[in-house]
């Protein structure tokens, strides 16, 4: 997840609150003092620092608790809402038809976005076009049509023609069939006045409905003033920060852009082709506290699953207690196909806590082997996993290449989830949530849930 160090920081300060024997003015400016720690290590501005943790200290010693709120509780509120107003600046791109024009200066990784970007509309259901109009660059058009054709999205370009409106021109007749229409345009090292024109042109033809400037986030707190400068310049509507996986910068590019008039759309997070996350400081925010993100991780769901990966029903079982091998088998293709393990992991309520404590490559090895040692199984036995033993066990890992001891392990794993899942479903509440949770697929039900455990 991005600024995995200012989360654990912040994690850290709730739990001191929620650690204390009592509320007092003493532990306020305490944990204010931490506060401003976490932040100032993150690269937020110094004022933008002073005036949260001077509003959280104010709030937390004036303010009431609501009714059946604890103080502890109502603290954690306050913290939770002032970092999100610190973010929050705008709606997200819509999901609708439209034309998408890309800006920025080189290096910022404007043409991996594009390919980024498409993917994410894809995966929404909608057709997409790129056009390539980066006239400078050599070999952009190159980049641009292999990010295509691994997104499936047809990609519009003219090698060797400088003429950066004539090829937006063009692109546009012959991908009108498109529902997206993203175009890569130019950089250069600054924001010269050529560039300015280039892209106020191309504007002029395409007409785009969002107007996106790339940012890398590694530029920290600059981010504000090139947001600022660009959206003075040519209108930006929207900004993407790159790169917010693997910079200590990330908070102070994320906040500086937050307080420009330009909106935070999305953040690249990796170098997967999927690494891009639409920006909601809500949610953000939650994942950052260690609350989880169960909205994102069913809309991860929902765009992940064939028609064949009933999720649904799969929560169905698990929540009725009756958990087969074919489920657990289904339940590992699902995480496969969601993504990184921890990425999952950080969506889960609570389980940011446990991210040290977790070897994710191991693990994602063990799931994979899991199964290839599950497609060495008849459907009978993955239906009735209390036939495997002896002879059964010594096949199975025969044809899955593995030692037998290796089988064992999986069925005791196995063993521990139906335990698990037995249990949950004879606990009324916990079902109810899970339920509510993975078998309803509502966002907006989920989103209540996830507030529920950031009150805990």
């Amino acid at each position: 997840m991005a600024l995995d160090g200012l989360g654990k920081s912040l994690r850290n300060v709730l739990d001191r609150v929620n650690g204390s024997s009592a509320i007092d003015e003493n532990l306020i400016k305490d944990i204010c003092k931490e506060l401003q720690r976490a932040l100032l290590q993150a690269d937020v501005n110094v004022q933008l620092v002073l005036r949260l943790t001077n509003t959280v200290r104010d709030r937390a010693l004036n303010e009431k608790p609501d009714a059946g709120k604890s103080s502890k509780q109502h603290v954690t509120r306050i913290i939770y809402e002032e970092l999100v107003n610190l973010l929050k600046n705008g709606d997200p791109v819509a999901l609708k038809p439209q034309t998408i024009l890309l800006v920025g200066l080189y290096g910022q990784g404007k043409t991996t976005t594009a390919g980024k970007l498409a993917n994410f509309f894809i995966k929404k259901g909608f057709s997409v076009g790129l056009i390539g109009a980066d006239v400078y660059r050599p070999a952009a058009y190159d980049q641009l049509k292999q990010l295509g054709d691994k997104v499936g999205a047809e990609v519009y370009g003219e090698p060797g023609q400088k003429d950066a409106v004539k090829i937006v021109k063009d692109g546009l007749e012959k991908l009108a069939d498109k529902k997206i229409k993203i175009i890569d345009s130019s950089g250069r090292h600054a924001l010269e006045d050529d560039l300015i024109k280039e892209i106020s042109d191309i504007a002029e033809v395409a007409k785009p409905q969002e107007r996106i400037l790339v940012l890398d986030s590694q530029v920290g707190q600059q981010a504000g003033p090139q947001a600022d400068a660009f959206n003075k310049a040519v209108g930006v509507t929207g900004v993407i920060l790159t790169k917010m996986d693997g910079t200590a910068k990330g908070g102070g590019a994320l906040s500086a852009v937050a307080t420009t008039d330009a909106r935070i759309v999305f953040l690249g997070v990796g170098e997967h082709i999927r690494d891009l996350e639409s920006f909601d400081a809500d949610r953000f925010i939650s994942r950052l506290l260690g609350m989880g993100d169960l909205a994102g991780l069913v809309e991860i769901a929902k765009e992940e699953m064939d028609e064949s990966d009933d999720i649904e029903e799969l929560a169905r079982k698990m929540t009725s207690g009756k958990f087969t091998l074919n489920d657990m088998y289904m339940q590992m293709k699902a995480v496969k196909k969601m993504g990184a393990l921890r990425k999952i992991v950080n969506m889960l309520p609570g389980m940011s806590k446990m991210e040290d404590k977790i070897d994710f490559d191991a693990s994602q090895a063990k799931l994979d082997k899991y199964k290839v040692i599950m497609d060495s199984m008849t459907n009978q036995e993955k239906e009735e996993p209390s036939l495997i033993k002896g002879k059964r066990i010594e096949r199975i890992a025969l044809g899955a290449g593995v030692e037998s001891s290796e089988v064992r392990e999986l069925l005791r794993q196995y063993n521990n989830s139906r335990k698990m899942m037995s249990s949950v479903s004879k606990d009324r509440k916990m079902r109810k949530r899970m339920q509510k949770q993975f078998g309803n697929m509502d966002p907006d039900a989920i989103k209540e849930l996830q507030n529920a455990e950031g009150e805990k």
